[in-house]
């Protein structure tokens, strides 16, 4: 029986209300409960896994007959060593620093105020997320030590896995001393829901929308609710004059085909024309020899004549999947300026062995994170150090780049006095 939209609303208003009067005491919970129900949370996901992944197997067998992609069926598939991993992440944020109540400047006035600024949480999170059940536990855990409650709306496709793993997680953190309502999932799968939490203005403190961009938009439309925009990644790989073709070749093979389908991968590969004959010929049979499917400019066909021709929506699409666009360039500025015109601002490369071209990209690419001689794939929270991250930021407002712990917190002023006023 569908659920009408008065108990769809319904739902999100009290799951989200419950998740506000949690975050009320989360605010000024110890240091050491929160890394207590970290670690009991990693320890019943791992309790729970076989209950999780049959609830996966059911997820992943719709989105086999739903004709769902490799790629998101790789981005909704768990497996042992996936809740291993999991499991980890949470264990790292256990033992990173807690941003909460740390004073991050002091200063005293000519009239004696002593003025400092204290990291505090942002309140309750709203995640709106699709085909990954790993950003449940990331998200909540994240959210968890940064001293927020976190309302969780995953995707259709992974509702059984995620109310698995929420369940789990929600009841070993109840236990630990975390206050019941802390972590919250939104069950409908209605996109009623998310219509709801876009207009959830007072019980909810900010939107971080994770997964494709009419996800993302749909978000940032419409949202009254304070918005951080997660990226879209049209990222790319510039292999510039006289660069290591070795090493270029391991970086490009790491960046598409590690995993295709997430928002790090790279999606087209620029080749300045004093490398491309040496390094296309090889490098694309070796990435068709993985199921790449390759559409390249002209210069690329004429070196490889059973490359797809590219169009210009090619240049501009996220793929998540084994496509790869390639075009030859003239230059670093020629590079530079098809980086400018298609990318996101997500994560884009160079691969390189010239410091100055390389001091260069780094100024001159607008991205959230900027590599010289390294594969995109590494822009993620556990690479980072972060234990784990809630989304990339590719805005410029707040955050930007791989959100961890410091990133899910704000700042007030303390301001300490002896009486003084003013006059």
């Amino acid at each position: 029986m569908t659920a009408s939209l008065e108990d769809i609303e319904r739902e999100v208003r009290e799951k989200a209300r419950k998740a506000k009067e949690a975050a009320r005491h989360l605010a000024y919970l110890s240091t050491e409960v929160k890394n207590r129900a970290l670690l009991a949370m990693a320890e019943s996901l791992l309790r729970s896994q076989e209950a999780i992944l049959e609830a996966n197997e059911v997820d992943v067998r719709a989105g086999r007959e739903k004709g769902l992609s490799r790629a998101l069926i790789d981005r909704l598939l768990l497996t042992p060593e996936r809740l291993e991993d999991m499991a980890k992440g949470l264990r790292t944020v256990a033992s990173l620093p807690d941003p909460v109540g740390e004073i991050e400047a002091m200063w005293q006035r000519p009239n004696g105020l002593q003025i400092g600024r204290m990291r505090v949480p942002l309140g309750v999170v709203g995640v709106i997320y699709e085909a990954r059940p790993n950003v449940t536990v990331d998200a909540a855990g994240l959210c968890l030590k940064a001293g927020n409650a976190v309302v969780l709306r995953g995707g259709s496709e992974a509702i059984n896995s995620n109310r698995a793993i929420a369940a789990v997680i929600a009841l070993a953190a109840e236990r630990a001393g975390v206050p019941a309502g802390a972590i919250q999932l939104i069950e409908s799968t209605d996109r009623a829901a998310v219509n709801v939490m876009l207009k959830l203005n007072g019980l909810l403190d900010v939107l971080i929308p994770r997964g494709g961009a009419g996800l993302i938009q749909t978000v940032v439309q419409n949202a009254t609710v304070p918005v951080i925009e997660t990226g879209v990644g049209n990222c790319h790989v510039y292999v510039d004059e006289g660069a290591d073709l070795e090493m270029a070749r391991t970086i490009v093979i790491n960046a598409k085909c590690q995993r295709p389908g997430v928002c790090n991968a790279m999606e087209t590969l620029l080749v300045h024309r004093a490398v491309a004959p040496e390094l296309l010929p090889g490098l694309l049979e070796e990435l068709r020899s993985y199921g790449v499917e390759v559409r390249g400019c002209g210069q690329t066909r004429e070196l490889v004549p059973w490359v797809v021709p590219a169009t210009e929506e090619d240049w501009a699409t996220e793929y998540l999947d084994l496509i790869l666009a390639v075009r030859v360039v003239e230059s670093l500025d020629e590079a530079l300026d098809h980086i400018y015109r298609y990318g996101t601002r997500h994560s884009e490369a160079i691969v390189t062995r010239d410091y100055a071209r390389a001091r260069r990209f780094l100024r001159e690419v607008d991205a959230a994170a900027v590599y010289v001689n390294a594969s995109t794939r590494f822009t993620d929270g556990y690479e980072y150090g972060f234990g784990a991250e809630i989304g990339i930021s590719t805005q410029k407002l707040h955050a930007r780049g791989p959100m961890g712990l410091r990133e899910l917190t704000t700042y007030k002023y303390v301001v300490f006095g002896e009486g003084q006023v003013r006059g």
